[in-house]
């Protein structure tokens, strides 16, 4: 079967076509920055002080975009759902409950289907946060915060699909998010209890929830024979040997690297100490696992291994690239 293209009517190649519309909309987004004033922050305080969940809601493509906004409120800290307008009229508005406060998206303003929803919100003084175009509008006056849109092109040459328009939605409900998720402290630590699936979940593990410990740390003194040391180094399968001083602390590394280097027909009957290589790499047992990933790659010189050490420097563990992957880093 053989298909047919034809050229765009406007002339444009579709690549013109394209950064026409990202450029369209990034003047849109830079208008949207300058415009943002005290109104942002007396939302956010409206949205920060609800004791429940910020309840996001819109018809048609503001309702696409309501709906990614409550994920990512929710995905940050806030506890958020998205509520379909005209559902609401048929029951949902019992999900709206005292404590509560509404997010609401209408480009025009005058989406009929918000109605009810916005009544619900002033009958329970429930805080009410417009997004829309229209200083004017229905859902400007009724709500407690509007934050209002600047004139921009859509992207649409029509100039009737919303493009630019949504598209600044989006990114607002992307301020407001982080907004909200600064204000909070939110930590990484935080992100992690509720994305603990997938890469991003196994970038927020701690080292300490990875690494082996106890007998499983290939260890010796810098007195132990090189005889000794290819044993021990043989047993614990990490192609290394940790190396400590009399009080515990790391002093060095024992790699096949440094085997190659100090290979002789008196290897054997060397010490640890005349063989590592000293101050190696190391990371605390708090830090994350995208950290480890890091400091292990850093340098101009990889490594694959990470003593896992106490303030002290005292090693309580040990941490493999393999630890890593097996986790989901890659």
């Amino acid at each position: 079967m053989t298909h047919s293209f034809t050229q765009p009517q406007s002339g444009l190649s579709d690549l013109q076509v394209a950064r026409e519309v990202l450029n369209t909309e990034a003047a849109g987004l830079l208008s949207l920055a300058a415009a943002l004033g005290d109104r942002f922050s007396l939302a956010i305080d409206r949205l920060a002080a609800a004791s429940g969940r910020v309840v996001v809601s819109g018809m048609g493509k503001s309702g696409h975009v309501g709906r990614k906004i409550a994920a990512t409120l929710a995905s940050t800290g806030t506890p958020a759902l998205f509520v379909h307008p005209a559902e609401a009229s048929h029951g949902d508005l019992g999900m709206i409950v005292a404590g509560d406060a509404v997010l609401a998206l209408s480009n025009s303003g005058e989406t009929a289907e918000l109605a009810d929803l916005v009544a619900h919100s002033r009958r329970f003084a429930l805080p009410l946060v417009a997004i829309t175009a229209r200083p004017d509008s229905a859902l400007a006056r009724a709500a407690d915060v509007a934050l209002i849109l600047p004139k921009a092109i859509e992207a649409c040459p029509m100039g009737l699909a919303p493009t630019t328009s949504t598209t600044m939605q989006l990114a607002l409900g992307d301020a407001i998010a982080v907004a909200l998720l600064t204000r909070r402290g939110f930590t990484a630590a935080d992100f992690r209890q509720i994305h603990p699936g997938g890469r991003l979940g196994a970038r927020l593990r701690r080292v300490r929830d990875l690494m082996h410990h106890g007998d499983a740390m290939p260890l010796a003194t810098s007195d132990t024979s090189m005889a000794t040391a290819l044993v021990l180094m043989t047993e614990k399968r990490f192609g290394c040997l940790g190396v400590v001083g009399d009080d515990g602390v790391l002093v060095g590394i024992v790699t096949d690297g440094d085997l190659r280097r100090a290979m002789g027909p008196d290897l054997l009957s060397r010490q640890a100490g005349d063989v590592m290589t000293a101050g190696p790499r190391t990371i605390g047992p708090d830090a994350l696992a995208v950290e480890a990933l890091h400091a292990m790659n850093v340098h101009a010189r990889p490594v694959t291994i990470l003593f896992v050490v106490d303030p002290a420097g005292r090693p309580i563990g040990i941490l493999h690239v393999h630890d890593l992957l097996r986790a989901g880093m890659a």
